[in-house]
């Protein structure tokens, strides 16, 4: 058993003794022996049951690959921002949810293939010879182990244990749990392979991999997990850059299973390849969207206005009619054009314009040029809002920081904003234009006019009709543009090196390091924990620690109390703790004598806090005095927390509260005791005002009272730590006995005692260290008084169960 005192020779000499340090720690080498054991034991156990760990990456580059069909009248592609913001997109996507969602469901990670090794299950991905695919929109078992076993090469059987009436099932397709009634017991079903196999609790079709050599009677496990904790481990793809080129991502995982690694790197690169691709082609696809719906229109327009022109045509003659305006139905066509053109901007100006100020999700933005908008100001504020809203939704799954939503959101603002003020800048030379065109329109009709009824209104219609069979070619045109410009977008994402199992890549567990990390550990855990008992320890261990902390004088000594009554001078008057108490009374007397003290004498005892044996010491140094043929009486003044009425076998119905509010009389409330000479007086009720009653007049008149009865007068006060309540009463006390604990008191708290008796409020104040103890290495102990180890000149309590001890108590009823 350790001991703090073992460690004095930190304390108690002046020059550190190296040698006797070390002596001192050398004894305690069993349990430096048992911590060895303990260590390489488990160091064995790791290093024989623990899969080997492997780690593999993948080596990609981002560098922003330029349509070859892109030209300055499409402005159909776009950018991610430049390679160093995709480089931070890129990362936070690979370790987004989503991201991870869409590869975990495409290798189907969430079924384990499991082999059952010599002290675990080992993941066999890859190496087993079968795969199940399995039914998505149906329920399959979760998180239990599927027990399949090859009969032969066409058949197999499945082992299922079943611990309960149901069990829970996990829907792939939407993500979802219920349960489902079961057997108890272990369920054996028998199938070919490539067979369906529908049960309440699976839904698959075993199917044998190319080349899966010799399985016939081979055992292995199924294991379905839950899709979200899946998703979760993978979320942990370590991303980090590559300090020689801002542009190289190295993509990496650790795991037992190189196969599953190989397979998840690649493919989760492969994905990103699909969603960057998908973002780049997202401009295209909104431009594509929009002109569908326009030429939609547009076709209905043409065709109302053929069959216009057609039905003016039937019983004419076409070409007397035409020769007269011809020439003047190219010249206003062609005015027609410029107007629809100039109108559409103007168009896309309101429309963008109101969609900015309305929308907070720019992704679906239509190109600029499908409205003949060649501003190079707003077709390149429009990409980047595009670019800006799209980086946003993919990082919503994976970034949870309001800090980087927030500077997104500004720059967003930021272009919106800039945007805005190009459309107004371009709308205003938009409405410009309009108007010249409008007027050159209007000259071209005024001459028209002058033209017969029948040419004027041919010229009307086919003039609808060229307009429209020009706007329609134009949007065909662009739309054939953005299929193009779709097409031939490349991917900024390429890989330098996939992931490949070429051997090697083993990082753990490394067995030497876990043997010289168990030395360490069985050398240092034992070392740590006996200088932790003594560094850790802030409390009160021997008369040293007082001696150094106080210039206090230390009074006594007392020991522990080993039986269960607290009138252990009365109980056991020839034992060493009765001794101690003795030496008190002595010293007290001395005290006294000093200060030329004559007739009745007052002691208050009192202590830090709660527990320090304050009420023990009070009762049993009264009855040393009383046994002394001295009338003694105990005065509880611990209003709060009485405890003397316990100790006595008394009632606290009445005491000192009662006298102080004039109630009662000293006579009335003084109980007598079984131990001659020895009154006592509780407490009493607990009141309101504890601190103001013990100010009062009635106090001093208490003790004035005693002083006329009693020859010693013990008055048991509260923690002077805790309350004041002693503070007050100082002043009726001729010594003050200050009560400490060991392996209990605080250091702090004599601190605190000190600044108190520096300050005046506590006067003739001594200290007692109770609860005593003091073992040697071995066990031998020391007694107090005339003791020394087995031989004893006291006698010692013998030790009585509890049972006894309880009872005992009751006899003094």
């Amino acid at each position: 058993m350790l001991d703090i005192k073992d460690f004095s020779i930190f304390e108690n000499q002046s020059n550190f003794d190296f040698k006797g340090f070390l002596f001192k720690i050398a004894s305690y080498w069993k349990l430096f022996l048992i911590s060895l054991i303990i260590a390489f034991a488990v160091a064995y156990q790791v290093n024989i049951r623990k899969e080997k760990i492997y780690s593999m990456q993948t080596l990609i580059s981002i560098k922003e690959e330029s349509n070859p069909f892109f030209t300055s009248n499409t402005s159909l592609v776009f950018n991610w921002g430049g390679i160093s913001d995709q480089v931070n997109g890129i990362s936070t996507i690979l370790q987004s949810r989503s991201h991870n969602e869409l590869v975990v469901s495409k290798l189907q990670f969430y079924i384990d293939y499991l082999e059952k090794g010599k002290y675990n299950f080992i993941d066999s991905y890859g190496a087993v010879p079968f795969y199940v695919d399995i039914d998505k929109s149906k329920g399959q078992l979760v998180n239990t182990l599927i027990k399949i076993k090859f009969l032969t090469e066409n058949q197999y059987e499945i082992q299922i244990p079943f611990e309960n009436n149901s069990v829970s099932l996990i829907n792939y397709a939407t993500n979802s749990y219920s349960n489902t009634a079961v057997q108890p017991g272990e369920i054996i079903k028998r199938y070919k392979v490539g067979e369906q196999v529908s049960l309440p609790f699976l839904n698959w079709k075993l199917q044998i991999n190319d080349a899966p050599g010799n399985y016939k009677g081979n055992e292995y496990f199924v294991k379905f997990n839950d899709f979200d904790g899946t998703v979760s481990r993978y979320k942990g793809v370590n991303v980090n850059s590559d300090d020689k080129g801002g542009s190289i991502l190295t993509l990496s995982m650790q795991g037992t299973n190189k196969s599953r690694m190989v397979a998840y790197l690649n493919a989760t690169v492969k994905m990103l390849i699909k969603i960057q691709l998908d973002g780049k082609n997202q401009f295209a696809n909104n431009t594509i969207s929009f002109i569908d719906s326009t030429l939609v229109a547009m076709e209905s327009q043409l065709k109302e206005t053929g069959n216009e022109l057609k039905s003016f045509r039937q019983g004419k003659n076409i070409y007397d009619i035409e020769g007269g305006g011809i020439k003047f139905s190219d010249k206003i066509g062609d005015f027609d054009t410029e107007k629809d053109l100039i109108s559409r901007k103007i168009a896309y100006c309101n429309s963008l314009k109101s969609y900015l100020n309305s929308s907070v999700d720019y992704s679906k933005l239509p190109a600029p040029s499908v409205a003949g908008i060649d501003d190079p100001n707003i077709v390149v504020n429009v990409a980047k809002l595009i670019s800006l809203s799209t980086q946003r939704s993919e990082m919503a799954y994976a970034v949870k920081s309001d800090k980087i939503f927030k500077d997104f959101d500004n720059q967003m603002m930021a272009v919106k904003n800039v945007l805005l003020e190009n459309i107004l800048s371009a709308k205003s030379s938009l409405l410009y234009d309009l108007n010249m065109i409008n007027a050159k329109i209007g000259q071209a009709e005024n001459t028209i006019r002058k033209l017969p009824e029948e040419q004027q209104e041919l010229l009307k219609i086919k003039r609808k009709y060229d307009l429209n069979d020009n706007i329609y070619s134009e949007f065909l045109q662009k739309r054939n543009e953005a299929e193009i410009v779709k097409a031939s977008n490349l991917s900024d994402i390429h890989f330098i090196d996939p992931a490949k199992d070429i051997g090697g890549g083993l990082i753990g567990p490394k067995t030497s390091v876990n043997y010289v990390l168990a030395l360490f550990l069985g050398l240092l855990l034992p070392l740590l924990f006996i200088l932790g008992i003594f560094f850790v320890n802030n409390s009160i261990q021997n008369t040293d620690d007082i001696s150094k902390l106080t210039k206090i004088p230390l009074l006594g000594v007392v020991g522990v109390n080993k039986g269960f009554l607290s009138l252990a001078v009365f109980d056991q008057p020839k034992s060493a703790l009765s001794e101690s108490f003795r030496t008190i009374r002595s010293s007290l007397q001395f005290l006294y004598k000093k200060q030329q003290l004559s007739g009745a004498k007052t002691l208050m005892i009192t202590s830090s806090i709660s527990g320090e044996g304050k009420t023990f010491c009070s009762i049993n140094i009264a009855t040393v005095f009383a046994l002394s043929d001295k009338k003694t009486v105990i005065v509880g003044l611990d209003l709060r927390k009485p405890r003397l009425a316990d100790e006595f076998n008394l009632t606290n119905h009445v005491g000192v509260v009662n006298y102080l509010i004039k109630q009662k009389t000293l006579e009335e409330i003084t109980s007598k005791t079984e131990v001659p000479n020895l009154d006592v007086i509780l407490s009493g009720p607990i009141p309101p005002n504890p601190s103001e009653l013990i100010l009062s007049d009635a106090m001093g008149e208490l003790i004035n009272e005693l002083k006329q009865k009693y020859d010693y007068i013990i008055l048991d006060t509260p923690p002077v730590g805790l309350v004041s309540d002693a503070l007050e009463l100082a002043q009726y006390s001729d010594v003050t006995l200050y009560i400490v604990r060991q392996n209990y008191t605080k250091k702090d708290m004599i601190t605190l005692l000190n600044t108190r008796v520096k300050r005046g409020e506590l006067n003739n104040i001594s200290i007692v260290l109770n609860g005593y103890e003091n073992k040697a290495k071995y066990g031998a102990a020391y007694g107090y008084g005339y003791g020394y180890g087995a031989y004893s000149y006291h006698d010692e309590p013998e030790k009585e169960n509890f049972i006894k001890e309880f009872f005992s108590k009751f006899k003094r009823k």
